[in-house]
């Protein structure tokens, strides 16, 4: 085999659904999966929204393409409906980007009882059940040499205590991880690979309370090894790789894209100074 970028990330000819894809980090991938080749669904609840971003993407010329319309995870009539669109559209996927979630803040002592059931039902439960009713379509594309991909949307606070009080969130979070291994497990023999992506701070709406001005972007820098915030080509890269045939042999890993927060221990064992 030629070996070449082309070769190793081109998605020509492969159909994806991101979840959630029209803010954020879905709108950050599906623009990178359409600039690889892919044709692109993307859906949230907004069909208006997606509609917008799609057209948006198409505007740009990427060698892909890009199809917006609504679907809802958080519930089971939402989900079979979202299916229902999806195997309207094609009766083969070869990527599936579960990216659509909510989170919620408020201190220890006032986080709300109802906080966790809105949070699990839809980044935990609505990830899992839609991954489940479409696996036809991506039994459908599976190939030995060319699997088709889950790519699940977990977060840094999924691994380390840096919840800022969002205890809901970082919870649900750590079990999408656990999730995509125990999903890895059991679909690899069917050639389809689940990993999961952890990010770190990256501008988004969900985000937008801490990160929307350039203060606010610096101030959370300051806690990044690599001293940024994350960007839409580090989110493109990596569904690129994850999705292509360069990524082929990789499942069950959670990929961390949070400038090395994941493994930052500040200070020594001992506490002595070096």
């Amino acid at each position: 085999m030629q070996m070449t970028p082309e070769s190793l990330f081109d998605l020509s000819g492969k159909v994806a659904l991101v979840t959630g894809g029209a803010t954020g980090i879905g709108r950050m991938a599906a623009h990178g999966l359409a600039a690889a080749g892919a044709r692109v669904l993307i859906a949230s609840r907004k069909a208006d929204a997606c509609q917008a971003v799609a057209a948006e993407l198409n505007a740009l010329g990427l060698r892909g393409s890009v199809e917006g319309f609504g679907g809802d995870v958080a519930s089971q009539e939402g989900i079979a409906n979202l299916v229902a669109a999806v195997q309207a559209r094609t009766d083969v996927l070869h990527i599936l980007m579960n990216n659509a979630g909510r989170t919620w803040g408020a201190p220890l002592g006032a986080h709300p009882y109802e906080a966790w059931e809105k949070l699990l039902s839809l980044n935990v439960t609505g990830m899992f059940h839609l991954t489940q009713s479409l696996l036809p379509l991506l039994r459908a594309a599976a190939r030995p040499e060319d699997p088709a991909r889950v790519v699940n949307v977990g977060s840094v606070m999924g691994d380390i205590p840096k919840g800022t009080a969002t205890y809901s969130y970082a919870v649900s979070k750590g079990a999408v991880h656990h999730m995509t291994r125990v999903l890895s497990n059991d679909l690899a023999h069917e050639f389809i690979t689940v990993n999961a992506i952890a990010p770190g701070p990256f501008v988004s709406k969900m985000t937008a309370f801490a990160l929307a001005s350039e203060e606010g972007r610096a101030k959370s820098a300051e806690g990044v090894p690599l001293g940024r915030v994350g960007s839409p080509e580090d989110i493109a890269g990596a569904l690129q790789f994850l999705c292509g045939r360069g990524g082929a042999y990789l499942s069950g890993a959670i990929l961390p894209l949070s400038g090395g927060m994941q493994s930052n221990a500040p200070g020594n064992l001992f506490n002595e100074d070096l």
